[in-house]
């Protein structure tokens, strides 16, 4: 219940949170130099990291949750231990991953 409930709201930050960041680094793109310089101002900042790391967490939630769903479309993974445990796993590879890529963006990129 956990995985479809999670399903639904990080597919909400997506499209509100996700998609006002969208649209303000596009507008920051096509505002010139210093309008992209406040922008990354703001992204690089502790709160601006914080949001990205979440919406990609959101996203990678999301995408594993969404593999679920498909899966159970298709008639298979409808026994308890079965669904129980695909469920946890679409947490762990989402939290997993995500410390995985903002490691490498934050150690090896700096």
């Amino acid at each position: 219940m956990a995985a479809s409930i999670f399903h639904r709201i990080t597919g909400g930050a997506l499209s509100v949170v996700g998609l006002a960041v969208l649209t303000w680094w596009l507008a920051a793109l096509s505002g010139g130099s210093e309008t992209y310089a406040s922008f990354t101002k703001v992204a690089t900042s502790i709160p601006g990291k914080i949001v990205l790391i979440g919406l990609t967490w959101a996203f990678l939630q999301h995408l594993f949750s969404g593999i679920r769903h498909l899966v159970l479309d298709t008639g298979q993974g409808f026994e308890l231990g079965v669904n129980k445990t695909f469920a946890v796993l679409t947490f762990v590879a989402s939290v997993l991953l995500t410390a995985a890529l903002w490691w490498y963006l934050l150690g090896v990129a700096k």
